[in-house]
């Protein structure tokens, strides 16, 4: 993610070791839509669209900035960062015409027709719905806020405002396979899904007194957990909506040192197990932890009536079928698979030429409500239905 503008409280946050961390390039994003090669060619001179950045990290210097600036008519024109001084950085980094100190001072400006909100969650509710007042289009990275009342009113706002485009940054963790695994499902390869297993683990033991960063500080990330949002939203790539969920977490590093050395309570959960039900009733269990030491990593098997789909860590697809002796490795060339086109699509659908399809604010209350469900049902022991009421 990246750097929040006027936030007052991040003394207790390591934020260098963690931008450090997102900087790591994005995979392999969005299939292409509809808009064919001919299309292309055949349209008229690009209408000119001019962005401004709200919150300019790591993810934003390193994926947006330079995505944005590969679109023929696309300029930015302007950056909100925490600070006057920080913003400037940014602009003198990349050759961009404005600095502004606050995100108000950037949304008064006329000359602007788009933003991109870089901070983190517990921003992106009041933003966006700024954004979206001040006449302009909003591509809002994710997660989509800190829960799915702020989801809910952020999807309202965009459809008081049908003529502009409201767009969510999507989930990296499965571009690459995600082509792959959907034309397997509805080919029958598997036959009916019978169960899911999923695990998203790191390989670290429990670090005790380990290092505060804003992801489990529940005032910045709210109900975002770890990789549930994100890993639901490829499920929901994969399956559609899910319902019927009973989760259960835990917090292995209960307090965490924040930048002074001071330890600092956590309430996040560092490790969660969750139970729920595809639509065909199918089960799925999925496992996330930060403390598993020495484990497996992140693994995903489709078990189904008549053949099995399993997805190593480096998201290498095996697959077999009723009466195969073992997995076998499937093909999965690069000319097949998604590719990263956020900004594109975002400049697209401004322009006429597309409808936002990767990933919509719907797409965004429904993992939100989703992650939302999974600590209700942790809190009160019951399951919790889908979607919530």
């Amino acid at each position: 993610m990246s750097e929040d503008p006027k936030i007052g409280k991040t003394s207790k946050i390591k934020r260098r070791d963690f931008l450090s961390a997102a900087a790591l390039p994005i995979a392999a994003a969005v299939a292409p839509t509809s808009l064919t090669a001919q299309d292309r060619a055949s349209s008229s001179a690009p209408e000119r669209v001019r962005v401004g950045i709200i919150g300019a990290g790591a993810n934003v210097r390193g994926v947006q900035i330079p995505g944005f600036r590969r679109i023929s008519g696309c300029e930015i024109v302007a950056v909100a960062n925490r600070s006057l001084q920080s913003s400037q950085r940014v602009t003198n980094e990349f050759n961009i015409p404005r600095a502004y100190g606050t995100w108000e001072e950037l949304l008064d400006d006329d000359d602007i027709d788009a933003v991109l909100i870089g901070t983190w969650p517990y921003m992106h509710h009041r933003l966006t719905q700024a954004v979206l007042a001040s006449g302009k289009h909003v591509l809002c990275q994710a997660r989509m806020a800190n829960n799915a009342a702020e989801a809910r009113a952020m999807l309202a706002a965009s459809r008081r405002y049908p003529e502009l485009v409201s767009q969510l940054v999507p989930t990296s963790t499965s571009y690459i396979i995600d082509n792959l695994i959907r034309r397997l499902l509805a080919e029958g390869y598997v036959g009916e899904v019978l169960s899911v297993e999923i695990q998203r683990l790191r390989r670290n033991f429990a670090e005790r007194e380990g290092v505060l960063d804003w992801r489990h500080d529940r005032e910045f990330s709210g109900d975002n957990t770890l990789n549930l949002g994100a890993t639901y939203e490829s499920m929901l790539r994969w399956f559609g909506p899910g319902d019927g969920v009973m989760a259960q977490t835990k917090v292995h590093v209960g307090n965490r040192k924040n930048t002074g050395g001071e330890s600092v309570a956590v309430a996040i959960p560092d490790h969660v197990d969750v139970l729920y039900e595809l639509n065909n009733k199918a089960q799925v269990h999925m496992r996330f932890s930060e403390t598993t030491g020495l484990s497996g990593g992140n693994q995903t098997w489709i078990h189904g009536s008549e053949g099995t789909i399993y997805v190593d860590g480096r998201l290498n697809v095996f697959a077999g079928r009723r009466g195969d002796a073992e997995l076998t490795p499937l093909a999965n060339p690069p000319r097949q698979q998604a590719f990263y086109r956020v900004e594109e699509e975002f400049i697209n659908a401004i322009r006429g030429l597309e409808k936002i399809t990767m990933a919509t604010f719907e797409t965004g209350v429904q993992y939100m409500e989703w992650t939302q469900a999974v600590h209700s049902s942790a809190e009160t022991g019951q399951a919790i239905n889908l979607p919530l009421a």
